[in-house]
């Protein structure tokens, strides 16, 4: 059963060996990591599926990789000491495959033992006192935010229905261009972008969000706008309470952190 969510950013500056001494400019969003982290201990999760935007993407197919196990690491950024290791939930990502594959929704399997950063990122932070946990990464496709929402509402029912208790981790970062040095450069709909998903990420009706105008979505430069419209069709007609915990733009990019607690 699903028994707790939330979405955190996945940047690099996160991390005390990359971040450094900027990491000061990110303590409101370090602060709402920290919280979720403890939350998701108290939740007890067997299972983290975490929504991650990097890994393959299929323009009209979800994916799920299905190694045996996982690694991740840092060094695209210059980190070659960390390093990440996770077990793979096979037997649930086999459970879910089929039920897909059964309702006709298309969503397909890739074997890859390495992680990328929207993965491992948030391994990191969140799983530091967890223990005997397995996980499922998931990627988007490249379809729009109503079948990503209805792809959550689908695999719910098998997640929900599960024994093991199962979190689920929207893994997004916001606009990459909300400032003159932004690393996409300025663009009105980078600001637009991040306050309509501030304004409707806690809703129960999702259809502000699902109807955002698709110029603002692309041209804001984002990356989280596809994981976070799949948690939340997870949390469909699930009794949830919503919590914002941060937004902040230091640099540029929209990083925001909520919390779904089942009630």
């Amino acid at each position: 059963m699903i028994v707790f969510g939330a979405i955190i950013p996945h940047s690099p500056l996160l991390i005390p060996s990359i971040g450094k001494d900027q990491r000061e400019k990110l303590k409101v969003t370090i602060d709402a990591i920290s919280q979720i982290e403890q939350a998701l201990y108290l939740a007890k999760p067997e299972t983290i599926v975490i929504i991650g935007p990097h890994g393959p993407r299929y323009p009209d197919a979800f994916s799920t990789n299905m190694a045996g196990s996982y690694t991740g690491t840092l060094k695209s950024f210059g980190d070659f000491s960390t390093t990440i290791s996770a077990k793979s939930d096979y037997m649930l990502i086999d459970r879910a495959h089929r039920k897909m594959r059964e309702e006709d929704i298309p969503f397909t399997l890739t074997s890859s033992e390495e992680l990328d950063y929207s993965f491992t990122i948030p391994i990191l932070l969140l799983t530091q006192h967890l223990q005997n946990w397995k996980l499922i990464p998931i990627s988007p496709s490249m379809m729009d935010g109503k079948a990503h929402y209805e792809f959550g509402r689908q695999i719910k029912r098998v997640l929900h229905m599960e024994k093991r208790r199962v979190a689920v981790i929207a893994s997004a970062d916001l606009s990459h261009k909300l400032s003159a040095d932004s690393p996409g450069g300025l663009s009105k709909e980078g600001q637009q972008f991040d306050e309509m998903i501030q304004k409707t990420v806690l809703l129960d009706d999702p259809t502000q969000l699902l109807t955002m105008p698709a110029e603002i979505i692309e041209n804001s430069g984002q990356c989280g706008y596809r994981p976070i419209c799949t948690l939340l069709g997870m949390f469909d007609k699930m009794n949830v309470a919503r919590q914002m915990l941060s937004y902040e733009a230091p640099f540029g990019v929209g990083y925001m952190t909520a919390k779904f607690d089942i009630a």
